[in-house]
């Protein structure tokens, strides 16, 4: 592709309004430099008045910086995290100085804040304080005026900043405020710095509100606006020079801002170091069917006192709301979590988790009721699909994260989290940030996070989605070694079949919120109970309810079977896509289940291939052959073909 964009030439009708408006606000700037007498330039800025101004300039706005820090912040995050009746009220009130007359905004102040206003005269009768036609006052009408610079631009980065980061956090053990500090502003820093910078220059150039709140007071309120339109009467040149310098600080802040700081938090680089090619597992390359079980890191204990249960925590759920089931499993069980989208598998993580109002969970782990406890207490940790890691730290601060959130010793934290991420074979990044890590790796590192937390259920939300195949292999066996000890309970939100039957001791079949099926692996592959898992298993699932020794498909058509039930029984064929022959004409002989049909896609599956057959008679049908055998029936996408399946290969699971 070529690096040149074409480029089209703007009609008339818009390019001219646009340079005119360039014109427009360029023309008042180049005034001020044209005017300005630049011989008398340092004179003008050194004169005693000038100088006291900014002196008084520059301590109103580095308060009113410090104001507007102290109420903003936590107004910001209000506003974006929080749902709350009157939210777009309070958004107005915010944004209500922006485009309210600085004057009248200092006729409000009196008026709410002045010895005859509504809070005035209890501030000077309690505290003492008087704020009108004193610094004070100056710096309360800088606030006013500046302060919603930073609520807009911290709004706007916390709302697009991903709330599983938070979520995470808190899963690991660390509280609402511990989460806000160590995780939610440092990666909403370039809002946050934006609104600074923003809410400073605007609190350095207010005049409106300060001169009619907080009067012109020489040394008191007399900031350098004030002090520009009183030379604009006696000494227009030193008003220019004194302009001149106003106009050089909005424009650095400007340009300090452009392309660097932005409202919403800013993808970050990889520092110098460039990422890390994924390495081979220090394991066997293939995954042995019984993995041995590793002993524990070697690291000091956990302070505080050792769990009452011995650290074996039994699971039992009861969930209502959206998800209406209950959960039971012993210690050291892995239970993988499957359905369709829309099941509600990551409503039910999310309500184990006491995240989300559409279901609620009553929990038991080990000896303890979690129910009533909000999530930093609650020991379930938690990884969501992506991983979450916290992008400013590295990959040993995250792993030490949720022993830091349970007050563990910094040098224990980080001697136990480097013992984890050497169990999962990272340990030689461990200095690394998230983005110098591969896909691989980074998932390590999120589960190594997880286990040293010490959590009593482990979550995991499609942990190895986006991991490509021999990644997710190499992940895959680690994970599964790792669970071999875990003294909880997990549940692993799945698609995959492999991970399903590899990684799980049960699977737990959702649809609609409900427990469709709940068994071990062999069970569910054997029998599933839903056409989807089926599917996701690799087999052909037709639906339909059994009359006259057959099965009245769903979908329409008929399917004659060996096994009988009786007649109005739903029920679910189960057809391996090796049991169904293609042909080429009609097949004769004992097949008694024969379709035409047409081939709409075929796909490698390893050594074979896998054919979708489409037909008009029959639901689509999908068939494994040999390479050789599609070259011997010359299949290609749109052949006409003959398709037919023996009763005896057909399983059926009553529903």
């Amino acid at each position: 592709m070529s690096r040149f964009r074409t480029r089209t030439r703007p009609p008339v009708a818009l390019a001219l309004p646009a340079l005119l408006a360039v014109a427009f606000l360029l023309l008042p700037l180049i005034g001020i430099l044209t005017r300005t007498q630049w011989s008398e330039l340092g004179e003008h800025l050194t004169s005693p008045g000038v100088v006291e101004a900014l002196q008084l300039s520059a301590v109103v706005s580095l308060w009113a910086l410090g104001l507007s820090l102290v109420l903003g912040v936590p107004l910001a995050w209000l506003l974006a995290r929080v749902p709350f009746k009157g939210k777009a009220l309070v958004r107005s009130l915010v944004l209500l100085p922006m485009v309210l007359p600085p004057t009248v905004g200092g006729v409000a102040l009196l008026l709410g804040f002045g010895r005859r206003g509504l809070l005035g005269p209890w501030l000077e009768g309690t505290f003492g304080i008087t704020l009108p036609f004193h610094t004070s006052g100056a710096v309360v009408a800088a606030t006013f005026v500046a302060m919603p610079f930073l609520v807009i631009s911290l709004e706007g980065a916390l709302g697009g900043l991903k709330q599983s980061y938070e979520e995470t956090a808190a899963s690991l053990g660390a509280s609402p405020v511990r989460v806000f500090f160590t995780v939610t502003l440092p990666m909403v820093a370039p809002g946050l710095i934006a609104g600074a910078a923003l809410t400073w220059a605007r609190a350095l150039g207010e005049f409106g509100a300060t001169i009619t709140f907080a009067g012109n007071l020489p040394g008191t309120t007399q900031t350098l606006p004030l002090q520009v339109y009183l030379l604009l009467q006696d000494q227009p040149e030193a008003a220019t020079s004194v302009s001149l310098l106003l106009l050089a600080v909005a424009m650095g802040v400007l340009i300090a801002l452009r392309g660097r700081w932005t409202g919403t938090p800013a993808d970050r680089k990889a520092a110098e170091l460039p990422p890390v090619a994924e390495e081979p597992a220090p394991t066997a390359a293939a995954e042995p069917s019984a993995p041995a079980k590793p002993a524990e890191p070697t690291a000091p204990a956990t302070s505080g006192a050792a769990p009452r249960d011995g650290g074996r925590w039994p699971l039992h759920a009861t969930v209502t709301g959206f998800n209406r089931l209950t959960l039971d499993a012993e210690p050291g069980t892995t239970i993988a979590v499957v359905g369709e989208n829309g099941a509600g598998k990551t409503t039910l993580l999310r309500a184990l988790l006491g995240l989300t109002p559409r279901a609620h969970a009553e929990l038991r782990l080990g000896d303890t009721d979690v129910t009533a406890l909000p999530p930093h207490k609650r020991q379930v940790a938690w990884v969501p699909q992506d991983g979450a890691l916290f992008p400013h730290l590295s990959a040993l601060a995250n792993t030490a994260y949720g022993l830091r959130a349970r007050r563990v010793p910094r040098a224990e934290a980080r001697a136990r989290a480097q013992a984890w991420l050497d169990r999962l074979g990272v340990g030689h990044l461990a200095h690394r940030k998230p983005a110098q890590l591969s896909g691989g790796q980074a998932q390590r590192v999120a589960l190594a996070r997880a286990l040293a937390a010490r959590p009593r259920l482990l979550l995991l939300d499609e942990p190895l989605a986006a991991l490509d195949q021999t990644t997710r292999a190499r992940v895959r066996h680690t994970l599964r070694t790792h669970l071999a000890e875990f003294g909880g309970v997990c549940l692993i939100v799945t698609h995959d079949p492999v991970e399903a039957v590899s990684l799980a001791d049960r699977v737990l079949v959702l649809a609609d919120g409900q427990t469709l099926q709940d068994a071990p692996p062999v069970e569910v592959t054997r029998h599933p109970r839903s056409p989807w898992v089926a599917r996701m298993l690799g087999r052909n699932a037709w639906q339909g309810t059994a009359s006259e020794g057959g099965l009245a498909l769903a979908a329409g058509g008929r399917l004659v079977l060996a096994e009988e039930l009786p007649d109005g029984v739903p029920a679910l064929a189960i057809i391996a896509p090796e049991a169904v022959s293609v042909h080429r004409e009609r097949p004769a002989g004992s097949p008694r289940n024969v379709w035409p049909g047409t081939v709409r896609e075929i796909t490698a599956l390893g050594s074979r291939l896998r054919v979708l057959i489409g037909s008009a008679e029959a639901p689509d049908l999908v068939a494994e052959i040999t390479p050789d055998a599609a070259a011997e029936l010359g299949l290609a996408d749109g052949v006409r073909v003959w398709t037919s399946v023996k009763a005896t290969e057909i399983t059926l699971v009553r529903l």
